[in-house]
């Protein structure tokens, strides 16, 4: 039997996988603005020859791609009737892109239905949470991730539901400023999710290496349990820090697009601060978690030696080198 996630966090680090809509909205398979997950039953091949370059890549854990794909959001593009199909769809295909190799993580995200203090909204939450769970788990997964949530409280409800499940439960909050939406610092938010059961704590999403790196060290200071961090490759500004709040959001981002070795620099300096779980988000491609897995030892820094002569070249690599050194 394959290892849980909590073993192998025990061991050392885990890699995650990247980002997946974004990936397929530049592929042509999802449409940007309601980044709805329809491509799970109308072109399960695109999504799952990303799982496998994922994979490939050296990620230890395929997410499903269940973002987004609760009723509400669903119901925008009329899919609403076929919200246990594309759930159910997801984690079949991560599954079969796994193949043993990594394991397969059920995924819920933010609602955009959560309202503080409402009981009719947190009872809507509760409902959309615990729907899509049950279509996850008739095919299976390994644990689940609650991510990219801007109020503590509703990550607090999709916690909840998940442990219900008795698997392991991992919650990232994504921050547009210094504090949640619900006035909660990283650490205040980090500590109110380990003390309510999550197994793993941190962020993800919304912010760009740079700009998460405080925020997932402050949550290492505040907790004792496993920490996560899952940046985006979108290079934010100091004036909007989370790039969903740029102007080239949602589907202008390539200029904003952040190197492979920006995210193998992050890798390594998350692993210093004692993250524990370290992959990464939206615009994070195979390439970049390709880098990351070399920064953490997970693959050789080298597919293979080839033989280079700068004095006779046989391509561009060697012909260009001092052009390339000015």
């Amino acid at each position: 039997m394959s290892k849980s996630i909590l073993e192998r966090l025990k061991e050392g680090v885990v890699l995650g996988d990247g980002g997946y809509l974004l990936a397929l909205e530049s592929r042509g398979y999802v449409q940007a603005g309601p980044f709805t997950p329809e491509v799970t039953i109308e072109h399960p091949n695109a999504l799952r020859a990303l799982h496998e370059e994922f994979l490939h890549a050296g990620a230890e854990v395929l997410q499903t791609l269940t973002f987004y794909a609760s009723e509400n959001k669903l119901a925008q593009i009329g899919y609403a009737n076929r919200l246990g199909e594309i759930n159910r769809a997801a984690v079949k295909i991560a599954r079969e892109a796994a193949s043993g190799k990594a394991l397969v993580a059920g995924d819920l995200c933010l609602t955009w239905k959560y309202k503080e203090g409402d009981s009719r909204s947190i009872d809507d939450c509760r409902r959309l949470f615990d729907t899509q769970i049950g279509y996850q788990m008739e095919v299976g997964v390994d644990f689940f991730i609650c991510e990219t949530f801007l109020w503590v409280g509703e990550a607090l409800i999709a916690l909840k539901c998940a442990k219900k499940t008795g698997l392991p439960v991992m919650v990232t909050l994504a921050f547009e400023g210094p504090k949640t939406r619900d006035g909660k610092t990283p650490g205040e938010a980090a500590k109110i999710l380990e003390g309510a059961g999550a197994d793993i704590v941190g962020t993800n999403c919304w912010k760009d290496p740079y700009y998460m790196l405080p925020i997932v060290e402050e949550i290492r200071r505040a907790v004792n349990c496993y920490v996560a961090a899952q940046p985006v490759a979108y290079r934010c500004t100091p004036e909007v820090p989370f790039f969903t709040g740029l102007k080239a959001f949602p589907d202008k981002l390539d200029p904003f697009q952040l190197t492979r070795y920006e995210l193998g620099d992050f890798a390594k300096r998350a692993l210093d601060l004692g993250v524990n779980y370290i992959g990464g988000c939206c615009g994070c491609e195979g390439s970049h978690i390709r880098q990351m897995a070399r920064v953490l030892g997970k693959v050789p820094l080298e597919e293979r030696e080839w033989a280079i002569d700068y004095q006779h070249p046989q391509s561009a690599t060697e012909a260009y080198k001092t052009l390339r050194e000015r």
